[in-house]
């Protein structure tokens, strides 16, 4: 009960480190989603548009890509971004760009997969009332992102939401450098290895009305599109 209160207190007083690493989270996430938010949209889109003979075992490569540990992901890009690596002249290792190019990388196939099925259910009428019409390319994006909008929507917040709690790729990739790339999930684990147990479980308050806070969006802004199909 000590240490809720004391962590509580941690947060209300609004210390300066606690909620530094909080901004810190949020922008590399946001970052993060928004690179794979738009990779993703355009793939998923050209999937479905066209009509690849491999588009079935791309997706199938993307689905299974989402249940890649985190920590293979910061491997893979760590081995890209080291000193001996062909990105190594960036010098991006341990800083945001490193952090935020690892989480895009893991993010993009959740975004991918989420729009695959959202497009999928969409009535097959729809795609043969584009073709009748002769609808250009980029009429048929813009068409289906309006018809498709709810999916959109929760493919961004879910994506979002799993690079929010993700630790592997900012740890290996960030270094979880103080006042730099130190996110929430790094935090917490470094502070319970230092026994700052109270620290760690503001963090973890913070983390959870976040996950929570997210999670309401979406069924907000899913929901009642949903109920309109």
């Amino acid at each position: 009960m000590r240490s809720l209160l004391t962590a509580l207190n941690l947060i209300l007083s609004g210390d300066r480190e606690l909620f530094t690493t909080v901004g810190t989270s949020l922008s590399f996430s946001f970052f993060s989603t928004l690179f794979a938010g738009i990779l993703g949209i355009a793939i998923s889109t050209i999937l479905i548009l066209t009509r690849l003979p491999v588009r079935r075992f791309l997706i199938s490569v993307f689905n299974s890509f989402m249940a890649v540990p985190t920590v293979v992901v910061g491997l893979l890009v760590y081995s890209l971004l080291s000193r001996s690596g062909p990105l190594g002249s960036l010098g991006w290792l341990f800083s945001p760009y490193a952090v935020i190019l690892g989480q895009s990388i893991f993010a993009l196939p959740i975004v991918i997969s989420y729009l695959w099925t959202g497009y999928s259910r969409l009535d097959i009428r729809f795609f043969e009332t584009m073709q009748t019409l002769g609808c250009s390319f980029p009429s048929k994006c813009l068409l289906v992102w309006k018809e498709a909008e709810a999916a959109i929507v929760s493919a961004i917040l879910s994506s979002f939401g799993r690079v929010l709690s993700e630790v592997g790729i900012s740890m290996m990739l960030g270094g979880n450098i103080r006042w730099y790339t130190r996110t929430m999930t790094t935090a917490i684990a470094l502070e319970i290895t230092r026994g700052e147990y109270e620290y760690a479980l503001a963090l973890g308050i913070l983390l959870l009305l976040l996950a929570i806070g997210i999670n309401t969006l979406t069924l907000r802004l899913v929901g009642p599109q949903k109920e309109m199909a």
